[in-house]
């Protein structure tokens, strides 16, 4: 059962998008090549949010079966990173409520300028100090870490995370500018980026 792919094409580049509709018609060399092409974001994606490998790595494995389970659901609406990456934040989330950890709450601030992509990030593209920013970046809440993480290490949009954290954008934008304000202020009080 083959899919039309829309929205998506060319933006992972169309070899992940042929992978997937290979993988939904039954294809288990199409699943491995899928897995080599992005296996690395994935896990990566999921060791900084948990900071334990071994959960990591399970997560990964984890995200490979349900796309394998579900390609043929993929509708195209987005780009494939980005449907797979909101498998991996679920699988994550899970993996934070298995720990007992609970995800902070934000209220949305409707006020907040509207910015078509976070990549204006001033503070850490001014921290010369990566140790600094390292540190900063671990004290921030879960919630806040994913948003800044999918914007600068994932390049996603402020739409394309409020898909992959199933959230508001309004949600997203009040989370970045909590993020951006508490790194600056961690920043500051490193003396990082002077």
């Amino acid at each position: 059962m083959s899919r039309a792919v829309t929205r998506g094409e060319g933006e992972d580049g169309p070899a992940l998008d042929a992978l997937l509709a290979a993988i939904a018609d039954g294809s288990e060399r199409a699943l491995e090549d899928f897995y080599r092409a992005s296996h690395a974001r994935i896990y990566a994606f999921a060791l900084k949010r948990l900071g334990d490998p071994v959960a990591a790595a399970e997560v990964l494995n984890e995200v490979m079966l349900e796309v394998w389970r579900h390609a043929a659901r993929f509708e195209g609406r987005s780009r494939v990173m980005t449907w797979v990456l909101g498998i991996a934040h679920h699988k994550v989330l899970d993996v934070m409520r298995r720990r007992g950890r609970d995800a902070a709450h934000e209220t949305i601030d409707d006020s907040l300028a509207d910015e078509d992509t976070p990549t204006s990030f001033a503070v850490l593209a001014g921290a010369d100090d990566a140790v600094a920013v390292r540190r900063c970046l671990e004290g921030l809440s879960d919630a806040h870490r994913a948003v800044v993480h999918l914007a600068f290490f994932e390049d996603a949009s402020y739409a394309e995370i409020a898909d992959i954290v199933a959230c508001p954008l309004g949600t997203v934008k009040t989370r970045m500018m909590h993020a951006k304000n508490a790194l600056k202020r961690c920043l500051e009080s490193l003396g990082a980026g002077n």
